[in-house]
């Protein structure tokens, strides 16, 4: 594996020998600080995973220093995200992130929601509309008047049931 691993890191910091070994090095101590109140073999353990780890490096002299670059190393590995394609690009984990500015596909976006809320020759309350349109966005308000604004969804004349439009 080439440069070190976050899981490992994160692993290692979770020990609590390791995590008082690494806070004590990186604010210096001396190698006699580190962990004196510990049996040799439980402190050796504690370094060793802290230099395999890579969160640590030790000077041809044996002095024991904090790694410059290991949290810089670490983010570079993070792979680099996909753009996301069609209507995608205005969803965050399944809720609305923005609404597109071009109308077509606001339109499309506000179709595809629509299909997946309210089933063909369903008529729901105003309340109905808005707990399911809450898996969207907090906006329901917004949402519910942008897809009544845009003939998908109709409202019955005295406001007390929507359907979608036929």
């Amino acid at each position: 594996m080439g440069g070190p691993h976050w899981r490992r890191v994160l692993a290692t910091l979770g020990n609590g020998d390791a995590r008082i070994a690494y806070a004590r090095i990186v604010l210096g101590a001396a190698p006699a600080d580190i962990l004196p109140e510990v049996k040799e073999q439980r402190r050796n353990r504690a370094i060793a995973g802290l230099l395999e780890a890579g969160l640590v490096d030790q000077s041809v002299s044996g002095e024991l220093v904090a790694s410059d670059s290991i949290f810089r190393d670490l983010l570079a590995q993070q792979p680099h995200r996909q753009p996301r394609m069609g209507l995608d690009r205005f969803m965050r984990l399944g809720r609305i992130e923005r609404y597109p500015a071009n109308v077509a596909e606001r339109r499309e976006l506000l179709a595809r929601i629509a299909g997946e809320v309210i089933a063909p020759g369903e008529k729901l309350s105003e309340r109905q509309v808005n707990e399911r349109l809450l898996s969207y966005t907090d906006d329901v308000v917004l949402l519910r008047r942008y897809l009544v604004d845009f003939g998908l969804l109709e409202r019955t004349p005295s406001g007390s049931s929507y359907s979608l439009a036929k």
